[in-house]
């Protein structure tokens, strides 16, 4: 699969019962606006979409899906690095963190049923294929959007403005030379919630994922 060519669908989490869950979708090269939805399953669509047609995909899920965890029990619940004020363990972010769980597991299991034997992976090496053992088509990162980096709600409503504030956020991210993480567990040891739910999903991911930090990118300020 081309990586200069890839579909990326970020995820604002939230309760599907009130409205609050919102999807939107953006093709590279550049980052223009190519699908977005309220529910679920349309986000898996479109991801199956793109993978049956040789397009690789990126999944963006806006919720911390990764934990540090120290060896010094003291340091338990500490923020992320990059975070700030905005810490995982606070009330907000351990909100999404549950919501996005499910959520995740949801959306990778219907991924799993739809196209059997999918790779998927949590670093950009692997899913460029410049790392060895081949190149996973499904790459699964962290968006973070909030604070200054929270986008002007469009007439599609806030949910989905942050949705496609990050799915243009990873967009430009993946284009770009850089790639780096916005937000790192390390110098802790990271605990992959991203591993966790493709592994219980059933999708093929290499075992040492568990333990690896993850692609968190926090969308600017009309990003």
């Amino acid at each position: 699969m081309d990586r200069s060519a890839a579909r990326v669908v970020a995820v604002d989490v939230g309760s599907v019962r009130t409205g609050s869950f919102a999807w939107a979708a953006v093709d590279m090269p550049g980052s223009g606006l190519a699908a977005h939805g309220e529910d679920p399953a349309g986000a898996v669509q479109v991801l199956t979409a793109a993978l049956t047609g040789g397009v690789s995909a990126v999944l963006a899920l806006e919720a911390p899906m990764s934990v540090p965890v120290p060896d010094d029990w003291r340091l338990l619940g500490k923020g992320r690095v990059g975070e700030g004020n905005r810490a995982w363990s606070a009330s907000a972010g351990a909100g999404a963190l549950a919501t996005g769980l499910a959520q995740g597991a949801w959306l990778l299991a219907e991924l799993a049923r739809a196209l059997p034997g999918l790779a998927a992976t949590t670093q950009v090496r692997r899913w460029r294929g410049t790392a060895d053992g081949g190149a996973a088509p499904l790459l699964l990162v962290e968006a973070f959007v909030s604070g200054q980096g929270k986008p002007v709600p469009t007439e599609l409503g806030p949910h989905a403005a942050d949705a496609e504030a990050a799915a243009r956020a990873v967009a430009l991210r993946l284009a770009g030379e850089g790639g780096g993480t916005d937000v790192a567990c390390a110098p802790q040891r990271a605990f992959s919630l991203l591993a966790a739910q493709a592994g219980w999903a059933g999708l093929s991911l290499a075992g040492d994922e568990h333990a690896l930090d993850v692609l968190v990118v926090r969308a600017r300020p009309g990003g």
